[in-house]
Formats: C-alpha cells, sequence, structure tokens
C-alpha cells in the first residue's frame, strides 16, 4: 500500500484463518445453547403467553370450571364466591427428573379475610374436580399447596399464606380443618398475595429428591422453601393447577408455567411407571379434634348486654303498669 509521499507501506493483517476460527467458534458455541435450551425445555408441558390455539383451545392443555384465558393471564377462579376452576396438561410426564417454573399472581379485595387458596399438581388422575382447592381427594400423586386461608388456631398454627407438599398413594384425604398440617411432607410461609408484582415458584424433582423455592419479592433470585429426601413419585403423570373459593374468595392467576427435563443419572434409569407415590419422611395421619369453639366476639357481647338491659327495662315497665292498676283498682273498691 502506498502512502502520503509514495512509499510503500507494509500493512499487518490480522491472519484470516484466526478470524474464520473465531466466527465459527461463536456459531457452534451459539448452536450449542440454542440447542440445549431447546432439550431442556419441553413445550409440551409448558404454558405461556400468547395462550390460544385454534379457537378457544390451549395447545396441550385443558381447562374445566370458572377457568378463563385472557391476553395476559389464565384465570383459575375470580374474586367471588363458591368457585372453583382447573387447568391440565393432557401430555403424561416420562421425564425422571424435571423442574417447574410456575409464574402466578394471587389478589383479591379482601384485606383481612380472604381464600382459600390453588394447589399445583402432578396426579394420576386430570380433570376431577373435587374438596382439595378445586381437585380432587384421595388422589394419587404430589399436590403443592398455596393455602392462603387459616382453618384454625390449633398447636399446629402458622401463618398465612403458607405453601406445603402432600404425596398421596391414594389412601390420604386433606384434613381441611388443620389446614392438611397431618398429611405434608413438609412446608413454610410465604408471603405472595397481594404484591405489585407476579409471584414464581419452582418446583424441583431430582433423583427422589423435591424442592421448592421461591421468587417472592421480584429479586430474580431463588429462596428455598424446602427441601425433602426420599420423595418417590413415578412417571406417566400429568401437571395441573387448580384452585378454589368459598365464602371468602380470590383471583388466582397463572401467568405460564414451565417445564425443565432435568439429566436422569443411569441408576434412575429403569421403568418407573409402577411406582406407588410415596415419601419417606411422610407422617402417619393424627387423630382428628374439633377445633375448639371460638369465645363470642366484643360485638356479640354488647348486643348481648344491651338485649338484656332492654329486657330488665321492658319487665320494670310491665311491673309498673301492673302495680299502678293494681293500686288503681285496690282505690276504686274502697270508695
Amino acid at each position: 500500500m502506498y502512502g502520503i509521499n509514495g512509499t510503500i507501506r507494509k500493512v499487518q493483517f490480522f491472519p484470516t484463518y484466526l478470524i474464520s476460527g473465531l466466527l465459527l467458534l461463536l456459531v457452534v458455541q451459539h448452536s450449542s445453547q440454542q440447542g440445549d435450551f431447546n432439550d431442556y425445555m419441553k413445550r409440551e408441558h409448558s404454558l405461556f403467553k400468547p395462550y390460544q390455539g385454534s379457537g378457544m383451545t390451549i395447545p396441550y392443555w385443558d381447562f374445566i370450571g370458572t377457568t378463563f384465558v385472557t391476553n395476559s393471564y389464565v384465570r383459575l377462579t375470580p374474586d367471588l364466591q363458591s368457585k372453583n376452576g382447573a387447568i391440565w396438561n393432557h401430555v403424561p410426564c416420562t421425564s425422571i427428573n424435571w423442574e417447574l417454573h410456575v409464574n402466578f399472581k394471587v389478589h383479591g379485595k379482601g384485606k383481612d379475610l380472604y381464600g382459600d387458596g390453588f394447589a399445583i399438581w402432578y396426579a394420576r388422575d386430570r380433570l376431577q374436580s373435587g374438596a382439595v382447592f378445586g381437585s380432587k381427594d384421595n388422589f394419587m400423586g404430589l399436590a403443592i399447596i398455596l393455602d392462603t386461608y387459616s382453618n384454625h388456631n390449633g398447636p399446629h398454627n402458622h401463618q398465612h399464606p403458607y405453601i406445603s407438599a402432600m404425596v398421596n398413594n391414594g389412601s390420604l384425604s386433606y384434613d381441611h380443618d388443620r389446614d392438611g398440617t397431618h398429611t405434608q411432607i413438609a412446608g413454610c410461609e410465604a408471603k405472595f398475595r397481594n404484591v405489585d408484582f407476579d409471584t414464581q415458584l419452582t418446583i424441583r424433582y431430582e433423583n427422589d429428591v423435591l424442592s421448592v423455592s421461591t421468587d417472592l419479592e421480584n429479586k430474580g433470585t431463588w429462596k428455598e422453601c424446602f427441601r425433602v429426601e426420599g420423595v418417590k413419585l413415578p412417571t406417566g403423570y400429568y401437571f395441573g393447577a387448580s384452585a378454589t373459593t368459598g365464602d371468602l374468595s380470590d383471583n388466582h392467576d397463572i401467568i405460564s408455567i414451565k417445564f425443565y427435563e432435568l439429566e436422569a443419572p443411569s441408576l434412575l434409569a429403569e421403568d418407573r411407571r409402577q411406582i406407588v407415590p410415596s415419601a419417606a419422611t411422610f407422617e402417619a395421619p393424627r387423630e382428628h379434634k374439633d377445633d375448639p369453639k371460638p369465645g363470642m366476639s366484643n360485638v356479640k357481647i354488647f348486643f348481648l348486654i344491651l338485649l338484656s338491659m332492654l329486657i330488665v327495662v321492658v319487665l320494670v315497665v310491665i311491673g309498673i303498669m301492673f302495680y299502678q292498676k293494681h293500686k288503681e283498682n285496690a282505690r276504686k273498691r274502697f270508695y
């Protein structure tokens, strides 16, 4: 190349083979990452925007009850009394190890009283309404329960909202009067209701270890709720979410569900379809005892006292009237 004064300048070029190598490395790395992501997240078990397929259907998912779909969320129940709704994946899970990320929002107009909550399921039977947060009792599988209403003031009391896990072989009944504490395998308090942002929950099942973590403060970091070893879950069950309201209510919204398959060691590669759901730390149900009758509130006591005073006043007035009448009759007889 010629310089300004006509002299020949020698220009150093970066070797083309190094540039080609770097470009090839970047392409391979990007393709590898993209391939890992596609292999990792399974679309057939996931739910995210946009939800609708053709018509009112959602690909891979069925819904029942009060559940309805908007552009921003899938609402299991509205903030109205006595509603039940559920959404269920219709593709059985064949992965031995997996992780489920659930983006949800629970909110309503109630400030002090609200309920009842919702549950995330990995269960044998799908699309069956029932008494356990909108789904059937005596189920087979796993339930992660997000309970917003406290039913008792007993010795196993805890603050609400509360997240717990229940593993059922079909023989156990969820005890609403004790918030399921007699059949849960683990739990933690979690303030996920009526916040200004979406809340996150991850359920990880890996090598027979079940762990649940949350992101409830919009910080983008996971906080472990509980971790339980010795949990046996078969393949071939279905994922779902259901919710219910009673005399108290809330909006229960599912924003997204994302399923990730985790690598399973060869020791767990055997056929696990016939495994009976169980947990090594499961405690046998305790004898159910009714809650003590609540005492009267101050308002009730006030009205009871007021009613008693009115009765006394009425009796005094009747007594005075009767006395005056009797006295008047006696005076007439005297004359």
